[in-house]
């Protein structure tokens, strides 16, 4: 299996399956000399560990990292980083009625279609329980870019239900179980998602994803795009089925007038901007507003409710999945999402350096 790495100057390679003994990941191009612990990347993997309400997969994972690799003296030396996360809570006799049978919307059917042989135990490589390694990876890229770029997400739709932007507190996403920055939406989320999962079913979500302090300049014209690269990161997590940036789809809906960021120099000499509807991307390139995507998560596949399918012999079958499964998977996809725009970002960062120099993001 190919393509399990991502990234030019700053890349990450993962590896694990969601039943296997360990899973991890391999960071290579971080610049030497920064201070790097297990304890700068432990905390958002618990921010994204299983089991911390009784609205996600009771799976009980610890998600203690190692460090096997590129630190000495609690620096990185520019070496590879390996980071290492022990699966210690697998239940593979869960999976034991669909080893032949394929769920639908999951990708049990095109990995045998692909491969001839699959892992069904919790989906194997396909699992969200992949993502761990992202997270991980993406502690590191958060120190690449240094404490002036702040990345923030939240849950802004579960199911059909939006919050009220009026209501935007983002010190309420560490309030409530959902990463919901709307406290009243959280409340009725509560209810909603609790008579999703009672009737064995599950449903999709949308996180909006905003990175402030991105320096100017990131992001090369034509096929380095920023917001290209963002695209594909966000695209490439489990279950996402569509992304945009800044104001998207809705743009479509705008005049050209109403659509234009208008500009104006401020008293510091420096541009303001009147709006963000680019999501602080322009060309491909960034403005220095704030960077905002959203991606949309499809419900979980793996639901008790028989659904109709069938197996690898080529016959017609029913399929439910036992085991303990994510009712809304957004709601563990919010670190995911803020550790992929970590790592685009941080790759953008080098490959600008690489180009231009360091003189040339204190210039901007």
């Amino acid at each position: 299996m190919s393509h399990n790495s991502f990234g030019h100057l700053f890349r990450v390679t993962t590896w694990g399956e969601s039943h296997g003994p360990a899973l991890g990941c391999v960071v290579d191009g971080c610049p030497p000399r920064l201070p790097l612990s297990a304890a700068d990347i432990q905390p958002w993997l618990d921010r994204r560990r299983p089991g911390q309400s009784r609205f996600t997969t009771q799976r009980a994972e610890p998600d203690t990292v190692r460090i096997l690799s590129g630190t000495f003296e609690g620096l990185t030396t520019g070496t590879p980083i390996a980071l290492m996360i022990d699966n210690v809570d697998q239940r593979s006799k869960d999976y034991g009625s669909i080893a032949d049978r394929f769920r639908p919307g999951h990708a049990d059917l095109t990995y045998q279609q692909k491969y001839g042989i699959r892992d069904h135990r919790g989906g194997g490589r396909s699992s969200a329980r992949e993502t761990a390694a992202r997270v991980a990876a993406g502690a590191v890229a958060r120190i690449v870019l240094g404490a002036g770029v702040t990345i923030r997400g939240a849950l802004v739709q579960m199911g059909p239900h939006r919050i009220d932007r009026a209501r935007w507190d983002w010190a309420e996403v560490a309030r409530n179980p959902f990463c919901c920055p709307d406290a009243a939406a959280a409340a009725a989320w509560e209810d909603y998602l609790a008579a999703v999962r009672k009737r064995g079913s599950s449903c999709g979500a949308v996180i909006e994803l905003v990175a402030e302090g991105v320096p100017p300049g990131l992001g090369a014209p034509i096929y380095g795009k920023l917001d290209a690269d963002l695209a594909a990161a966000l695209m490439g997590i489990n279950a996402v089925k569509g992304v945009e940036i800044g104001d998207g789809f809705a743009t479509a809906a705008l005049s050209g007038e109403d659509n234009a960021d208008e500009m104006r120099m401020g008293n510091d000499g420096a541009i303001r901007f009147a709006s963000n509807h680019a999501g602080g991307i322009l060309g491909g390139i960034a403005t220095g507003q704030p960077v905002v995507a959203r991606f949309a998560v499809k419900p979980t596949s793996s639901i008790l409710t028989p659904r109709q399918s069938v197996d690898r012999f080529g016959h017609d079958v029913e399929v439910s999945t036992t085991g303990r499964h994510d009712p809304c998977v957004g709601i563990r996809a919010v670190p995911v999402g803020e550790a992929m725009m970590a790592l685009v970002l941080a790759d953008h960062l080098l490959r600008h350096r690489g180009q231009l120099g360091g003189a040339a993001l204190a210039a901007n």
